[in-house]
């Protein structure tokens, strides 16, 4: 999931470094810039898929770096919730909210387990 996130980030960034219509109106954004946002979502889905690839080898960097990854998608997706898609946003964090939470959860289980 969480390599799934890092792609819909990747996505998302793209579209907003390619003026996209994803703001209507006179909408303005946290980050006034739209490639600006487009390159922090470019960067956090870079970081979320580097994240994905290393839990899938079961490394502790991997638990890191999805945890803070899943953090940063999350506050990411409150931040760009002006746009015209605010559902997408929302759904993207809270797909960012259960992917960190499966993370920390999950991770306790596989101690317990040894």
């Amino acid at each position: 999931m969480l390599i799934l996130l890092g792609v819909l980030n990747l996505i998302y960034g793209i579209a907003a470094l390619d003026n996209a219509n994803i703001l209507v109106n006179d909408t303005r954004l946290v980050l006034t810039n739209l490639s600006t946002m487009g390159w922090v979502l470019i960067v956090l889905g870079a970081i979320q898929l580097i994240g994905g690839v290393s839990l899938l080898g079961g490394n502790v960097f991997g638990r890191t770096i999805g945890v803070i990854g899943g953090i940063l998608g999350a506050l990411g997706a409150l931040l760009s919730i002006g746009g015209a898609f605010p559902w997408w946003s929302l759904a993207i964090f809270f797909l960012c909210v259960w992917v960190t939470w499966g993370i920390l959860v999950f991770g306790e289980d596989e101690e317990v387990a040894r």
